[in-house]
């Protein structure tokens, strides 16, 4: 039997929640009147004073906290706050600001969200995840905190990850708030600060490694596909070994996919053929040169070559146009100890110890920075691509922004307004000898959430690289010629929900023609994805 509400379920509650916004007649069926102020007022008037505050605030880090308690307090009116000024709020949300709020997360730590599974939750995972409240959970984002954008371990400090991704999929894509999830796998930190502050919130030990890691991992995927055998996983911000590996021994098992390295390459794939656009150079003829090789880089590579592989080209030729440069140079095929998912990008050359070598020795068309390395775009890097390219492809990726390896103003400067550009976090319009240039920004914002929404439509019970391919194209083609004129290779984020509908309705299409689809196929796709996406509109209570 299902227990009545009071009426502080339908304040305290945030998907309960409407505020001042509670109707006069709701006011007396619900027995509010009294508990609120007098007046009720729209939606509109409630978007004002929640703008009006958030702009007040005086750093990106007190905006991240409001926005915070305000989902807390209201979720429907936090999201339609975030939908229609996304532009504006997605940098507080999720990077960069999302970064800091991860450093200080013990230190701000308001209210709980989302689930944590630790390293003493061995042979209980089930349990756990049976406590949490909603039983139909469709998108599962989990992380262990182990490398949190460019800033490394962060150990339980990274659950701010999980809710800023799930935040975007609800904004960008409809995917309904009450089906989402976000996991915090805590295997202790590696991290002496973390350890010796007091306000931290999680394992006060060492980070579990080894057989028992991967007991714990194994017994969490086995427990959601039982607990929620609809839900789709995502993993994030995993260590290069662990992300790597994981993703090879679930991804034919579960519904899984790993953003850092499938998201993070259909974004770039899809800046690529953006850029062929303006070049008239086609995919096929780029050379690609990665400073990073971790499982960014590497990902990227086998998205890239896997599509100019489709365009024609063999694969070992398709292979042999991306090359990587990591910490001790250039990756050669007699560099001894390397791992196989890098082994494979490691081509025959004579030694490189570094990347203004590389770009010389190589002479690249595309520039990609997946390393976390601030500064490692210089000047004579982006010149020498300069040199060799007439509109060189740079795309310093890291983020936070203080890990980027230039800002867009020192590649268009140094490139004397040459360079085609894309970058990991936002960064403003640049002036340059009278022109102006809007710099892309290579979010995966624009990938993972209409992927996930085109999973959980079609029901897929995998999601492959297909999918990907199929989103990167699609993005791309969103992308018109006055934007391209900009210096845009993505189209504008106050487009992105119409973008992420799009996408979703291609890969649930990629889902039913690889028969992965475990629903019938609706007759008119696109209108299936369109009526399944939430909108933040209140609930009735009439």
């Amino acid at each position: 039997m299902t227990q009545a509400r009071s009426p502080l379920d339908y304040l305290h509650d945030p998907r309960l929640n409407k505020g001042t916004g509670f109707t006069e007649e709701e006011r007396d069926r619900l027995g509010l009147r009294g508990l609120l102020p007098p007046r009720v007022t729209n939606l509109a008037d409630q978007k004002e004073r929640i703008l009006e505050n958030f702009r007040r605030k005086p750093s990106p880090l007190e905006q991240y906290i409001y926005l915070t308690s305000l989902q807390d307090r209201n979720e429907h009116l936090f999201y339609q706050v975030l939908m229609e000024h996304i532009e504006e709020m997605m940098p507080v949300i999720y990077t960069p600001t999302v970064g800091e709020a991860c450093v200080r997360f013990g230190h701000i730590f308001r209210r709980p969200r989302g689930l944590y599974v630790t390293a003493r939750d061995r042979g209980r995972v089930r349990t756990l995840l049976r406590h949490w409240p909603e039983p139909d959970v469709a998108m599962l984002v989990v992380t262990d905190g182990e490398r949190i954008l460019g800033l490394g371990d962060l150990g339980a400090n990274g659950m701010g990850i999980p809710i800023g991704k799930l935040a975007l999929y609800t904004a960008c894509a409809g995917v309904d708030p009450a089906r989402c999830l976000p996991v915090a796998i805590d295997v202790g930190t590696d991290r002496g600060d973390l350890l010796e502050d007091p306000l931290y919130l999680g394992l006060h030990q060492p980070r579990l490694r080894g057989p028992a890691y991967d007991e714990l991992l194994e017994e969490f995927v086995a427990a959601v596909s039982e607990v929620f055998p609809r839900a789709v996983i995502q993993f994030e911000d995993f260590a290069t070994e662990n992300a790597v590996r994981l993703l090879a021994r679930y991804r034919d098992r579960a519904c899984c996919f790993n953003d850092d390295i499938q998201g993070t390459a259909g974004v770039v794939l899809a800046g690529l053929l953006s850029a062929g656009r303006v070049t008239g150079q086609p995919l096929v003829e780029q050379r690609v040169l990665f400073l990073g090789a971790g499982a960014a880089a590497t990902g990227i590579a086998q998205l890239v070559t896997a599509a100019m592989t489709r365009d024609g080209l063999p694969e070992a030729e398709a292979r042999a146009r991306c090359s990587l440069v990591d910490e001790q140079g250039l990756l050669t095929a007699d560099r001894p100890g390397l791992p196989e998912f890098r082994r494979r990008w490691a081509h025959p050359h004579a030694p490189v110890p570094d990347l203004a070598g590389a770009v010389e020795a190589l002479r690249p068309t595309v520039l990609i920075g997946v390393s976390g390395a601030a500064g490692a775009f210089t000047e004579t890097v982006i010149r020498a691509m300069a040199r060799a390219n007439p509109r060189p492809i740079i795309f310093p990726l890291s983020n936070p922004t203080s890990k980027a390896e230039c800002t867009a103003e020192q590649a268009y400067t140094w490139s004397e307004g040459r360079a085609i550009v894309a970058t990991g976090s936002p960064f403003g319009p640049v002036e340059w000898r009278g022109r102006r240039f809007i710099p892309g920004q290579g979010n995966n914002a624009y990938i993972f959430p209409g992927v996930g929404l085109g999973v959980i439509v079609s029901g897929a019970r995998r999601v492959t690289d297909g999918m990907f391919h199929a989103a990167a194209r699609t993005l791309a083609g969103a992308v018109q010629e006055p934007e391209l004129a900009e210096g845009r290779l993505f189209p504008p984020l106050r487009e992105i929900r119409s973008v992420s509908a799009t996408i979703a309705a291609a890969v649930a299409e990629v889902a039913f023609a690889e028969g992965l689809a475990t629903v019938p196929r609706p007759a008119d796709l696109a209108r299936a994805v369109a009526a399944s996406m939430y909108d933040g509109s209140y609930p009735s209570y009439a």
